[in-house]
């Protein structure tokens, strides 16, 4: 509801942690969908699409009497619509200025822009896989994802940018007396950071993974969790993606080009004659 708006309730103390009494007592005061979850300190989160005053008051006083708790034992609050389309707005912009001055830093440190193109990809990649496991898993995109989401993006351009250094390394002044085609210099550079790239990403993802542990099993913390799930799904991602995706999509980029292409066909060739 941070984004799209709407009514939350928090059950203090209540007499049982079952979710029906809530959806019941929603469902008696309006036809909007509700959202139940019960917290690590036992307490009970509803919230609902936006909903009038009177609705909010009526709802209140039944999720209180569903849960046998006092009415002051039930807290509310609202958000509005402008302000998660203000976080929305907010959150593009900054990944609008991240992408272009990656993008930047990447074009004029390897003096190509194909480079940047495929980093940027892959940094895509890795946020619409994240996005599309919230969705699977049925987590809420909250304010604390969206900062997940922003961090992994420096965590995938690092890895990226390592990988690039060493194929740029290794395909400098490629021609047709190189021993390798382009492509063949850029598998040997994955090859060369894989133990690095798998070593950095582990040792990473072990604190990540006991933050989610402990935030959404034992502590109940509903940020905890979302910026943990977050960040451990977008590190794993972005691994992947830099060894998988960046480099050989790097390599389909250059594979066109006329100087890339008689240099392999010369490579190729005196590999056939030898």
């Amino acid at each position: 509801i941070e984004f799209t708006g709407g009514s939350e309730f928090q059950v203090a103390q209540p007499a049982t942690t079952d979710q029906r009494p809530a959806t019941d007592a929603v469902a008696e005061v309006s036809d909007t969908p509700a959202r139940v979850q019960v917290l690590g300190d036992g307490s009970v989160r509803v919230q609902t699409d936006p909903l009038t005053d009177e609705q909010n008051v009526q709802l209140r006083e039944a999720l209180a009497a569903a849960y046998g708790a006092e009415v002051e034992d039930v807290a509310l609050s609202t958000i509005g619509p402008s302000w998660g389309a203000d976080i929305t707005r907010q959150m593009l912009i900054g990944l609008g200025v991240f992408l272009v001055l990656a993008s930047v830093f990447m074009a004029l440190y390897f003096r190509t822009w194909k480079m940047a193109l495929a980093a940027v990809l892959a940094l895509f990649h890795d946020l619409v896989v994240t996005a599309g496991v919230y969705a699977l898993t049925g987590f809420e995109v909250t304010p604390a994802a969206v900062i997940g989401f922003l961090t992994i993006l420096g965590y995938s351009l690092y890895d990226t940018v390592v990988v690039f250094d060493k194929i740029r390394e290794n395909t400098a002044g490629h021609s047709g007396e190189s021993s390798r085609t382009f492509p063949a210099s850029v598998n040997l550079a994955i090859n060369q950071t894989l133990v690095r790239s798998i070593n950095t990403s582990v040792v990473a993802l072990l604190p990540v993974a006991a933050i989610l542990f402990i935030g959404a099993f034992i502590m109940g913390a509903g940020t905890l969790r979302d910026i943990s799930l977050a960040l451990f799904i977008g590190m794993l991602v972005g691994a992947l993606s830099t060894i998988f995706l960046a480099g050989p999509l790097y390599a389909q980029l250059r594979a066109g080009e006329e100087e890339i292409r008689e240099a392999d066909e010369e490579i190729e060739a005196a590999a056939i004659a030898a």
